[in-house]
């Protein structure tokens, strides 16, 4: 076996876990299934080597023949294939780290190894790296956008597989032993088979809640402590073991589940109230596991060691705890001090628990004991055993399970997750236009102008009975919108004061919007003013997501920060202030390179404002899993920041499919996180030295491109017509709308088929979908053929820029991945659904030209023949989905023309299953949706 190439093992695996899927669909699916499954695959194989117009026509009439039914087991055999495809290509990537790793060599690029080892290489003192650690944050925030088509169950299943992969390589097995786990592989390819992947209805906001709970309880709280392990050994295998660095826990997870509420209907104040008290009861479980292990690991006798004297007192301070509250025997574990410690602790933390489970059941709790007030308190618990542990010597058994526990309990608290609240600002105007005409004689709000309503803000913030409010008289959209802020208020009582992150204003277009939040939290006690000065309990990030509210980003700010008021708020909340930068719908406005480009300015203008007020500012990108979104892999992207704009924090979201794919698994998730923070530590080394300036030829040529660019985009986007219809009838925009894997609606209007009324995702999905994947590439070939014309040294100067810019070749690669996932001969079936050929026909062939332009120049750029040239493992990983998922869009395109043009309902309706079926098994192999 180790005679094999990681890539020959690689593709050993996939063919046998295809063997193993084949046997499954011999014995277990309708009769013709895999025969067909296997022409079509050869079919279209045939098609790629050589067009063949002929053997094409064949292969549509044998997918035109088939039943609904018999249609989708094959896409589900199809499904099936991605999945198990996925298993092998993680599990050997983990493997192939895994020995490297072992063999003691340099490790790879992005690895703490590699990074810690520069930096040290570079010279930067203990005392500088360890000041570079202390600035750290990296908070990923999960979202559940509808692009997460997975249900829990697949996940599960495809888990056992994985780590019956992993025996499979790690363990020396005879005969027998290799038949029975072959068997097991079998078996759980069958469970599979026989469990439907598309789920029956759409799920609530609450399953979206357990389903982001899932990656915390089965991978995340095995990897985190992991991550700091490694990033350790790094330090001091690099720096030395007495070099002195500690490294700070700094890894924070957001979530929007149940918080985000803009555009969402579903998710009302009562929503929020229990995804918080989700996370709490998810958290405390986990903690009680822990200790357990703990208390059956501590059983160190006092007549052996001596505990240190904090350790000591604290046992004596809760004697009576111990014998009154837990109606314990004081003889229980008397000579074993850590264990009767450890069962005081699962005792209160059992406490907090009932009470979290009281509340989500509206039983009353208040018989019950009261437990930890807060996570500081079990904290100091975990140190004073960890404290005393070193004190007689036992370090070691301090730095395994315990340290583990004290890292997860750093993190995660007693809240597991900063939840994130979203609301759309018109919603926020028009509570505040109606709180003020509510006012006797008071004006009309909406009539003043910016600056009167700021400082009609202002007064009423810092008055002490700002309103006087009949909450029954108000209209049902402004008691919901006040109601969140109670909720906000209520949580952080209950659970703690960490419970919410930020509230993020979509669509901010000016000073004001900030400022109506922090009067309707004023309502809720959250913000205001006493004898000591102004207090504040929330933080507000205001987000930007159109070209033109990213080009007036530093007006608004400018405005805000230096509005006393707020001023004032600020400084009281910690004098960090958050901005939330839109990927998606600044790429759906005005095209992938102007919304790439107002973003990196966006940003140089927002840090230099914080830096010229003093104050710290943090970054939020809003980045999806597509290239169309902001998708792309998290190291390059924060290494494409504009320099000096990453000051040792970055928060992300994290989107849909993209959880599965990086956290389902604890090991693939310890690789994710680990090359998410070594990004962020070398895009922070701004902190400790001066950073190399950027290039204003280079900033001045990316002007141009990103004009170029938005040129192209909008004449074919905005100023085409019959593009809009094209996009509804040749994309699967109408089976999207229909499938069951997000609680969002994909229209923000019904019957609308404007660009504004399309959500940022259902636009990228409908595009990859059809294999235009047109978002993530449309008007770069443009721009680039325009700024370089038949000049040689323009193309030597942008050949330039791809090998010495982080931010530029970063760009490009992301083009050319979406340009390997984009098939033109595929797109073009799709014009057959057009109800206007020869104006689809036309439509296409601006894009197909397009896409070719921007095939030529990129490669040109990037000194390549093929694309993904330097990338090898993607491209064979592309291209080995390409096998199935060429089938799968004729499948898809033919079964989409048989839905629209059934007119019988009953019969329309079967047409259904196979369609959502395709769009989920499309969505699998490509890897990404929206």
């Amino acid at each position: 076996m180790n005679d094999l190439t990681q890539e020959q093992t690689l593709e050993r695996d996939v063919q046998l876990f295809t063997a193993l899927l084949g046997e499954v669909l011999r014995e277990h699916s309708r009769k013709r299934v895999l025969v067909i499954v296997e022409r079509l695959r050869d079919g279209f194989m045939q098609l790629r080597e050589q067009e063949d117009a002929e053997l094409r026509d064949k292969l549509m009439k044998r997918i035109e023949g088939l039943d609904p039914q018999t249609l989708s087991e094959v896409i589900r055999a199809f499904t099936i294939y991605f999945g198990l495809v996925n298993v092998a290509e993680e599990l050997n990537a983990h493997l192939a780290r895994m020995d490297l790793i072992s063999a003691g060599e340099r490790l790879w690029m992005g690895s703490f190894d590699d990074t810690v080892r520069q930096f040290a290489e570079d010279g930067v003192s203990a005392e500088n790296f360890q000041s570079l650690l202390e600035h750290l944050v990296y908070l990923p925030v999960f979202t559940a956008h509808p692009t997460e088509s997975k249900r829990r169950t697949i996940s599960d299943t495809f888990r056992r597989i994985f780590l019956i992969g992993q025996d499979l390589h790690r363990r020396k097995l005879n005969e027998e032993e290799l038949e029975d786990k072959l068997q097991e592989i079998l078996t759980h390819i069958q469970i599979l088979w026989k469990t439907d992947e598309v789920r029956v209805h759409k799920p609530q906001v609450t399953d979206e809640v357990q389903q982001g709970l899932y990656f915390f309880r089965e991978s995340l709280f095995e990897a985190v402590p992991l991550v700091y392990r490694f990033l350790e050994k790094a330090v001091r295998r690099n720096y030395g073991a007495t070099c002195g660095i500690r490294v700070p826990s700094f890894i924070r997870f957001g979530s929007w589940i149940g918080g985000d509420r803009d555009g969402n209907p579903f998710v009302k104040p009562e929503t929020t109230e229990l995804a918080v008290r989700m996370h709490a009861e998810l958290v405390l479980e986990l903690y009680l596991e822990r200790l357990a292990g703990l208390r059956r690991m501590l059983s160190h006798s006092s007549a052996l060691c001596q505990p240190s004297p904090e350790f000591l007192d604290s046992l004596d301070a809760d004697e009576d705890y111990w014998v009154d509250t837990m109606g314990q025997r004081q003889r229980l574990f008397l000579h074993e001090p850590y264990r009767r410690k450890l069962a005081m602790m699962r005792h209160r933390l059992q406490a907090n628990l009932d009470r979290v489970r009281a509340r989500m059941e509206g039983r009353d709790y208040d018989g019950l004991p009261e437990g930890y007030c807060d996570e500081r308190d079990f904290l100091n618990d975990l140190y004073l055993i960890r404290d005393s542990l070193v004190h007689h010597g036992d370090a070691n058994a301090a730095s395994g399970p315990l340290q583990d526990l004290i890292r997860l309990a750093e993190t995660f608290g007693f809240h597991l997750v900063n939840l994130d609240i979203r609301q759309e600002s018109t919603r926020h105007t028009e509570a505040v236009t109606e709180l003020f005409a509510r006012q006797a004689g008071a004006p009309y709000y909406q009539a003043f102008t910016e600056e009167q309503r700021l400082m009609a803000l202002a007064e009423a913030i810092a008055h002490p009975h700002p309103f006087v409010i009949d909450k029954a008289t108000l209209t049902a959209e402004t008691r919901e919108t006040l109601e969140v802020f109670e909720v906000i208020a209520r949580m952080r009582a209950e659970i703690g004061q960490k419970v919410v992150g930020q509230y993020v204003i979509s669509m901010t277009h000016s000073a004001s919007h900030v400022m109506e939040v922090m009067l309707l939290a004023r309502l809720a006690g959250l913000v205001g003013k006493d004898a000591e000065g102004w207090f504040c309990s929330i933080q507000v990030s205001p987000l930007f997501e159109t070209i033109d509210d990213l080009s007036h980003i530093d007006q608004v700010m400018q405005t805000l920060l230096d509005n006393p008021t707020y001023q004032g708020l600020l400084k009281a909340s910690g004098n960090q202030q958050e901005v939330m930068l839109g990927y998606s719908d600044s790429c759906k406005d005005g095209g992938i390179l102007s919304s790439s480009w107002n973003l990196f300015e966006a940003q140089k203008k927002v840090i230099a404002l914080a830096d010229d007020r003093g104050l710290a500012c943090r970054l939020f990108h809003g980045r999806g899993g597509t290239v169309g979104r902001g998708g792309g892999p998290t190291h390059e992207a924060i290494l494409a920041q504009p320099v000096d704009t990453v000051h040792g924090q970055i928060k992300f979201t994290e989107q849909g499919e993209v959880l599965s794919y990086r956290y389902s698994n604890p090991e693939t998730a310890r690789y994710e996180l680990t090359m998410g923070i070594s990004g962020l530590i070398k895009a922070s080394r701004c902190l400790i030295e001066s950073p190399q300036e950027e290039r204003n030829d280079y900033l001045g040529i990316m002007d141009e491109l990103a004009r170029y660019g938005e040129e192209a985009y909008r004449k074919l986007v905005r100023q085409t017509d019959g593009f809009l219809d094209y996009f509804y009838e040749c994309t699967p925009l109408d089976g999207i709308a229909l499938l069951n894997i997000g609680s969002r609606p994909s229209h923000r209007k019904k019957a609308d088929r404007s660009l504004g009324s399309i959500r940022a995702i259902p636009w990228v999905f409908g595009w990859g979908q059809s294999r235009h994947t047109l978002p993530a590439w449309l008007g770069i070939g443009y721009a680039i053929e325009r700024y370089r014309g038949t000049d040689v040294e323009r193309l030597a100067k942008l050949q330039k820029m791809y090998q010495e810019w982080p931010y530029f070749r970063a760009l490009l690669s992301n083009t050319q991945m979406s340009l390997f996932k984009a098939e033109m001969r595929i797109a073009r079936e799709y014009l057959r659904l057009s109800e206007n050929q020869e104006q689809a026909a036309a439509i296409f062939s601006v894009i197909e030209e397009e896409y070719r332009r921007t095939l030529t120049q990129v490669l040109n750029v990037a000194g390549l023949r093929v694309l993904m040239e330097d990338t090898p493992d993607l491209n064979h990983s592309l291209a080995r989905r390409n096998l199935y998922l060429d089938p799968l869009n004729h499948i898809q395109v033919a079964v989409l023309a048989r839905y629209r043009a059934e007119e019988d309902e009953e019969k329309r309706e079967a047409w259904l299953d196979p369609l959502l079926r395709s769009i989920n098994a499309i969505a699998a192999g490509m890897r990404n949706t929206g």
